[in-house]
């Protein structure tokens, strides 16, 4: 079941990543509050699925749910129905409105750095040629967390940092991080302060979200099951903060059982206020 929910993703690197999460940008060139989430209520503590009928859908698999470091574009994907493969899909915020969804297409071996007026030519992934990433995020000081898909699920998360302006090759992350099988999707937070990752453990149902705060030594604490409040007996996965630092984003999916007997995927992208993740380090 594990495979079946990440081989949604095989195409789809999340992009927030590609967008380079830890671009500065002032509060002020952001969108409204009232208009910078598509115009929807936020949740509180607890997570509710994002924009119903728009984004969230019980007719597709949708996932992603990125926004562009100004908050003026968000990024996902939807497959099922008339999609038999994953589409990507971006909402623009102009004169104090958004689009509708409009399609795009991203070669899935290169990634593509967003500026204004439109989008930067393609760059390969140099260090990351003969490692199939399905989840890549970027720190403030370049550094990458990065996945590894395989299908016995056994590959660890890695690191690669920028050393006087060259990238290293990728290495694993500290045990704490490392344990279990399917590592996958992990958000670093832009100081590093924190990283966000979904694994399955012993006891755990499916995919459940694990957090780890960085230690006063530098070395990172104990992993922490971030609870039923975030993890349901569901697939948990994929968790990102929005640019502002507001909100935390995340995927949440099931497989249901049609009428002839076969399977499939449904799912969606969740959210919730990011104070809940100020709760996990105060008791940590």
């Amino acid at each position: 079941m594990k495979t079946a929910a990440l081989l949604i993703f095989a195409c789809i690197i999340s992009i927030h990543t590609v967008l380079a999460q830890g671009t500065h940008v002032n509060n002020l060139d952001f969108p409204a509050l009232e208009n910078r989430y598509l115009g929807q209520k936020p949740p509180g503590l607890t997570p509710k699925p994002f924009a119903p009928g728009i984004v969230a859908s019980e007719e597709y698999v949708v996932a992603g749910g990125n926004f562009s470091p100004d908050m003026k574009e968000f990024y996902f994907s939807r497959q099922g129905g008339e999609y038999k493969e994953a589409v990507r899909f971006v909402m623009h915020y102009e004169n104090g409105a958004w689009s509708k969804p409009i399609a795009l297409s991203i070669d899935n071996d290169h990634y593509v750095e967003r500026f204004n007026p439109g989008w930067s030519e393609m760059k390969s992934l140099e260090h990351f040629k003969n490692i199939n990433v399905h989840g890549l995020s970027v720190s403030a000081k370049g550094t990458y967390y990065t996945d590894h898909y395989t299908n016995e699920g056994d590959s660890p998360l890695r690191i690669s940092r920028l050393i006087n302006g060259q990238r290293e090759a990728p290495k694993p992350a500290d045990k704490v991080i490392n344990t279990g099988k399917w590592v996958a999707h992990p958000f670093i937070a832009p100081d590093e302060s924190y990283l966000l990752w979904d694994v399955e453990r012993d006891g755990d149902y499916g995919a459940d979200i694990y957090i780890s705060f960085r230690q006063p030594d530098g070395k990172w604490g104990k992993a922490i099951n971030m609870g039923d409040t975030i993890n349901t007996g569901l697939y948990d996965q994929w968790p990102r903060v929005t640019p502002d630092g507001k909100y935390l984003f995340f995927w949440k999916g099931d497989e249901k059982m049609r009428a002839d007997g076969s399977n499939y995927l449904v799912g969606s992208p969740y959210w919730v206020d990011a104070q809940i993740i100020e709760t996990f380090r105060n008791n940590q």
